[in-house]
């Protein structure tokens, strides 16, 4: 069948499998109401298909897989709509990513470019992820006033027990961008492919897509050592408090210049977004459905806070990167502010996922 065009995505079918490309290129390939409404409405209609064996995630061009959600259009929301436009956003894009988690069939994305935010949320959930030495991956949504989300506060944690498993909380806090090596070092991706195998992976999967685990493992390439590993100790040690001001006095207290760094990384993010995602981190949800549904939680309360604006003005705006956050230090965000932020929503405006 030609492929269809819609919502700035491209979907199609290759034989027997589904695929799903982002095309939206100028903006690398960030997330839309209509690109998130998109994708679903592919994975539902190819759930119960029996011709779909497995479906592949990847863009269509440019050098980013996704670098995120639009927040700038949710900031506009938050200022002159009262956040509606911005709720019905993360409503839409956390029903993908519980679609994905929950998905019957297996999905391989292909993390080739930068992969941040949303599109870390695309990634995470898929059996196979695959990383190139193009790929950057990072959640910087500290810098903007936000939090890990798109199911961060689910996979994030479990990273990494060679880091004492606080490469999550390291990751959050700082906003550390990986490198495709890093990416596998720490189980973020599960495959390494040089970016120019990667079209033959694809054509390869959806002649046999029974075969694609196969077809994944002997096009891997062996990796070029991965830097984090050898901060591994550290990291460990400064990021294993669960309180915001226990890790900076950690960093600051640590004589090394990775030390050095990365306190002032910890130290420019938003301290009412550090706690909330620590907070996250710290108290497991009993399930993917149940974690998403917190996030939402989350993101409806932290897009009407002033800091979020603040943030994406100074990152995405104004580019000045010099955000006046408010509280502007880790001492003055109480945990009563914590706790408004994580309280349930009133009745009929929580989070629902797509029936099973």
């Amino acid at each position: 069948m030609p492929p269809l065009t819609k919502a700035e995505v491209i979907v199609r079918r290759e034989g027997s499998v589904g695929r799903i490309s982002l095309d939206r290129p100028k903006a690398l390939h960030a997330l839309t109401q209509s690109m998130c409404e998109a994708i679903s409405a592919a994975l539902l209609a190819w759930r119960g298909d029996p011709a779909i064996e497995a479906v592949l995630l990847d863009h269509a061009a440019g050098r980013g897989f996704c670098a995120g959600g639009d927040v700038a259009a949710v900031r506009r929301s938050a200022l002159e709509d009262g956040g509606a436009a911005g709720r019905a956003f993360f409503h839409a894009e956390y029903r993908m990513n519980h679609l994905l988690f929950a998905y019957p069939k297996p999905v391989a994305a292909f993390m080739d470019g930068v992969t941040m935010g949303g599109g870390v949320g695309l990634a995470l959930p898929c059996r196979w992820r695959v990383a190139t030495e193009n790929t950057l991956f990072a959640m910087p949504e500290g810098a903007i006033g936000l939090f890990p989300d798109v199911g961060a506060g689910w996979y994030l944690p479990r990273l990494a027990k060679q880091t004492g498993g606080r490469i999550g909380q390291f990751l959050a806090l700082t906003g550390a961008r990986l490198d495709g090596a890093e990416c596998l070092w720490a189980g973020l991706a599960t495959h390494y492919l040089p970016s120019d195998t990667l079209a033959e992976a694809k054509a390869r999967i959806a002649a046999e897509p029974a075969h694609a685990e196969a077809i994944l493992s002997e096009l891997s390439a062996e990796p070029p050592p991965a830097r984090l590993a050898g901060n591994a100790d550290r990291i460990a040690r400064l990021f294993a408090s669960d309180r915001l001001e226990e890790v900076i006095a950690a960093l600051a207290a640590d004589p090394s210049d990775w030390a050095a760094k990365e306190l002032k990384a910890v130290t420019a993010k938003c301290p009412a977004s550090a706690k909330v995602a620590l907070r996250q981190f710290a108290s497991p949800q009993p399930d993917f459905a149940a974690e998403m549904a917190r996030e939402y939680r989350l993101a409806a309360r932290l897009i009407m806070r002033p800091d979020f604006a603040e943030g994406v003005r100074a990152v995405l705006i104004d580019k000045d990167n010099a955000p006046r956050w408010n509280p502007a230090s880790p001492e003055d965000v109480t945990e009563a502010m914590v706790e408004a932020i994580f309280a349930p929503l009133p009745e009929g405006e929580e989070w629902v996922p797509f029936p099973a």
